[in-house]
């Protein structure tokens, strides 16, 4: 069986969902998938050096030589939402002449960012005569409302839905990440049949607890474990309303007891940096987002870590991290809408939530929390032993195995 792959971002490059790819391609592999990948060189969130040697690195096989990964040239990914959509464009032309010059596929496999890439499946299809497998991350157009890109009947809206519709028409298979996204679809009616709901998982073994007195970054960086952190650690966009975060830290400034730990990257960062400094809120601290591998020491660091989004994305959204606080062992404080993730914290008691953007309820949750050291550790196991029991590596990578052998045994 033949995999044909388009991300628009791949190793080494940085992004969110990078562990969760990787393990996904290594099960494909271990189940006997060959799979053929293309994507642009390297920029995104790598040094010059690194870039100036995959500039040169034209060709490899990875995966015990199950994966052919092909990159070619594109232009560098900025911080303007415009350079960055250009830069989609530019990749989506690329990819599509790159993807119809291919024989012998027996399944397209695409993931939905940017949501162009539904478009360029749809095509492939068509031209290949393969199976179409969408893997939806995020509804769309519908984030973009949330997240105030887009207003909802405008012409980004309207551009939106009919990218939507057309690559929703086309996919054999669309493998969403919650409950929440398979009612979203069946809103907009999608067959039943099309839609599989596999959630996002974490690598139990590679994310997990760190004792405060085992953890290296609180020397590194100089942070007090005396204190009680409060952990943010991704990226920090607009959709993501960081703002929540700095405004409740302002609040809480008077209680030395609680410190704001804030690691990432993004458009939005200096713009942050520059309101603590204006408005000299002392009680958040800026670091660079961390490797992988430190995932559990950036999340360890915190008492409780935080899950933030702007009103209206809740119902559309299933940020990922949270499975990776959770293995961490570590209890979950979100400002988020009502829907699946608020349903998990409370039904398996491993954290608490206040209405997204809502200021005053975020830090009013902090407050009661980090006054009950006992009950912030105790949510803390209980959203461990839940990663256990139902959010496993092992399970979700074979669902997505499952679900690709079963198309292509339909079209057999």
């Amino acid at each position: 069986m033949k995999l044909l792959l388009l991300p628009p971002y791949f190793t080494p490059e940085k992004q969110s969902s990078a562990m969760l790819d990787h393990q996904r391609y290594e099960a494909f592999a271990n189940a006997g998938v060959e799979m053929s990948l293309f994507a642009p060189t390297p920029t995104r969130g790598i040094s010059n050096e690194v870039r100036e040697i995959y500039r040169n690195r034209k060709h490899e096989l990875m995966y015990n030589n199950r994966m052919s990964v092909t990159r070619y040239p594109l232009i560098r990914e900025g911080k303007n939402p415009i350079g960055r959509a250009i830069r989609y464009f530019l990749g989506f032309a690329k990819q599509f002449f790159i993807g119809i010059r291919q024989t012998d596929v027996d399944c397209i496999f695409l993931v939905s960012t940017p949501p162009i890439q539904g478009v360029l499946g749809g095509l492939l299809k068509k031209r290949l005569k393969a199976p179409f497998i969408y893997n939806l991350q995020d509804i769309f157009p519908d984030s973009l409302v949330g997240s105030g890109l887009a207003k909802r009947n405008g012409l980004l809206w309207k551009i939106g839905c009919k990218i939507e519709k057309f690559t929703y028409h086309h996919a054999d298979k669309i493998i969403v990440i919650s409950e929440d996204f398979k009612r979203n679809l069946l809103a907009k009616g999608v067959p039943e049949h099309k839609i599989e709901v596999v959630y996002n998982w974490v690598d139990q073994n590679a994310i997990v607890p760190i004792p405060k007195n085992e953890n290296p970054l609180y020397d590194e960086f100089r942070i007090n474990r005396e204190k009680f952190n409060v952990v943010y650690a991704g990226n920090l966009g607009n959709a993501q309303n960081i703002d929540v975060i700095i405004d409740a830290a302002k609040i809480m400034i008077e209680n030395k007891n609680v410190e704001f730990l804030i690691f990432g990257s993004g458009g939005l960062k200096d713009k942050y940096v520059e309101k603590i400094k204006h408005d000299n809120i002392d009680n958040v601290r800026f670091f660079p987002l961390q490797p992988i591998e430190r995932v559990s020491q950036v999340y360890g660091l915190g008492d409780v870590c935080v899950v933030s989004c702007k009103p209206g994305l809740g119902g559309a959204a299933m940020p990922s991290k949270i499975l990776s606080i959770m293995s961490a062992g570590r209890a979950v404080v979100a400002s988020f809408d009502e829907g699946e993730l608020t349903y998990i914290l409370d039904k398996y008691k491993c954290g608490q939530h206040a209405p997204a953007g809502d200021v005053n309820a975020f830090v009013k949750v902090l407050r009661t929390i980090s006054d009950n050291h006992e009950k912030c550790e105790e949510m803390g196991r209980n959203a461990r032993n839940l990663i256990l029991e139902r959010f496993t590596r092992e399970y979700g990578t074979q669902r997505y195995v499952d679900i690709i052998k079963s198309v292509v045994k339909r079209q057999d």
